[in-house]
């Protein structure tokens, strides 16, 4: 597996943290910035790395920003990409699990560290269950292609 990780500088210090939980897991990773706490723009990252996994060359992408709400909007506007904000491991795990998401959205100022590593563990290591839920994930992308 192969993830690119990415924040704005909203989500720097996180990043920090998600960096730790890919290299504990031996998770091979591309971490493209910001490395500021400068005002940046949150599309200029989430929509490159989005395009990554969206073309192949990644498998998953984490994002963050304040909010984590900028991210997944942002991410979600890149064709064959399924950004999940989350906030709780339930959510973490169901949206790999029932939604198959390749882009997993978080808010620094939402969660603290401790957590967004536990969300980071739990989302990398679920696989995508399948079954009724590929049906519905496949009519995501039948809509896209129109």
């Amino acid at each position: 597996m192969k993830v690119i990780l990415a924040s704005d500088h909203g989500g720097v210090n996180l990043r920090k943290e998600v960096t730790d939980v890919l290299n504990e897991l031996e998770v091979e990773f591309e971490d493209i910035g910001c490395d500021c706490e400068d005002s940046v723009d949150y599309p200029d990252y989430a929509i490159p790395a989005a395009e990554r996994v969206a073309n192949g060359e990644f498998d998953k992408a984490i994002l963050i920003c304040g909010t984590g709400i900028g991210m997944s909007i942002s991410a979600n506007k890149v064709k064959g990409i399924r950004a999940a904000l989350v906030h709780d491991l339930f959510t973490a795990k169901v949206t790999r699990e029932h939604n198959d998401s390749n882009v997993l959205c978080m808010g620094e100022r939402i969660i603290g560290p401790g957590l967004a590593r536990e969300i980071a563990r739990t989302w990398v290591s679920t696989d995508f269950e399948a079954g009724r839920h590929k049906r519905r994930v496949s009519k995501i992308a039948e809509y896209e292609n129109k």
